[in-house]
């Protein structure tokens, strides 16, 4: 196998391309798509995004300290890459797109309806890094689409047609190959009869 070496730069993909959604008192909400986004911690439950300084909705969460993460699906696609690449400072994206802002719970940013999962976050750290400085939050609440959920309560995340962002190209997630655990779970014993 032959292998090529390249300077350093940023290859980790497939990672998810969420819809952040963020706003002040008194002016239109906006949405920045951002594909550098990570769970940080568990106990208390903590994620981050990195977003570049000049971007429209740096100053909005650098001022108010809060956003919203909305995961986004393959209806969501064609909005996500439109939020990616058109400034808030332009265009109203949630009316462009014919989004639905609705309000959270636990702080003021907005959430997308159309998104099967918002997750209500606070910031508590800001770190310049470079080109993007990396904001870290704590996850405060988190709605979910009760489609998506079933009589024993369990949510199907993964039917909601999740996607991902892969080298500049966007992917729904497709084919399960297993799960958590399923190299060392052990199989089930064969009746005694059976050879």
């Amino acid at each position: 196998m032959a292998k090529q070496f390249w300077k350093p730069g940023n290859l980790l993909y497939p990672v998810p391309a969420v819809m952040v959604s963020c706003g002040r008192e008194n002016e239109t909400p906006n949405i920045i798509t951002i594909a550098w986004t990570a769970s940080i911690c568990t106990s208390p439950p903590m994620v981050s995004i990195s977003i570049k300084p000049q971007r429209y909705s740096y100053r909005i969460i650098k001022d108010t300290k809060e956003f919203v993460i909305n995961l986004t699906t393959r209806d969501l696609a064609y909005a996500a890459d439109f939020c990616g690449v058109k400034s808030g400072k332009e265009v109203d994206k949630f009316k462009q797109l014919k989004l639905t802002p609705v309000k959270s719970n636990r702080i003021k940013a907005p959430a997308i309806l159309e998104s099967p999962v918002n997750i209500e976050c606070k910031v508590i750290d800001i770190k310049s890094l470079g080109s993007h400085d990396i904001f870290m939050a704590e996850v405060v609440g988190i709605h979910v689409d009760e489609k998506y959920m079933d009589k024993q309560g369990k949510f199907h995340l993964n039917d909601t047609g999740l996607v991902a962002y892969s080298h500049g190209e966007y992917y729904e997630l497709g084919r399960k190959l297993g799960k958590f655990g399923y190299s060392v779970q052990k199989r089930a014993k064969k009746g005694r009869n059976n050879k």
